[in-house]
């Protein structure tokens, strides 16, 4: 495909990971940051019939820890991933389907606990590589998100 093909985000959207339950999230568009991130917290890995898995949860909306998903996914592999602030971490990585601008693809996650950054998720390059082009200049580019978080925002207090 073109790049003038290329759908347009901004440095901020609103997306979707429907597999592991969560219907919006809002993440950073990150092209310095190679792997993509999501927040997650009490991570326990298992297996089941000899394949490991992760359960981990999840506060979907910043500053909002009544809001909790319980997520449970196949653990595909751990990495060790250097932070913004330099520090090293062995993370569990899990594959989903993210939504944003009405396409849909698997990405490779890292499950941190991003609890102090400004994004619950970070969208990595490797991501959005081929898939998108990034608008610096502009957030929030997705029209039917816009709609959605007009719609909830309505309904707020009912």
């Amino acid at each position: 495909m073109k790049h003038q093909e290329l759908p347009i985000i901004g440095w901020r959207e609103w997306i979707a990971l429907p597999e592991i339950g969560i219907t919006k999230i809002k993440a950073k568009i990150d092209t310095g940051a190679r792997t993509s991130s999501l927040h997650a917290f009490d991570i326990e890995t298992f297996e089941i019939d000899g394949k490991p898995r992760v359960k981990f949860k999840i506060n979907p909306q910043q500053r909002d820890t009544n809001q909790t998903v319980i997520a449970e996914a196949e653990l595909i592999d751990e990495r060790n991933v250097r932070s913004s602030s330099g520090q090293a971490e062995l993370r569990p990585v899990i594959l989903t389907e993210v939504n944003l601008m009405q396409k849909k693809w698997q990405v490779e996650l890292t499950l941190t606990n991003r609890e102090l950054m400004g994004f619950r998720m970070l969208l990595g390059r490797q991501a959005v590589r081929g898939i998108f082009l990034i608008n610096p200049g502009k957030s929030y580019l997705d029209k039917k998100a816009k709609i959605s978080q007009k719609k909830d925002k309505k309904n707020v207090g009912k």
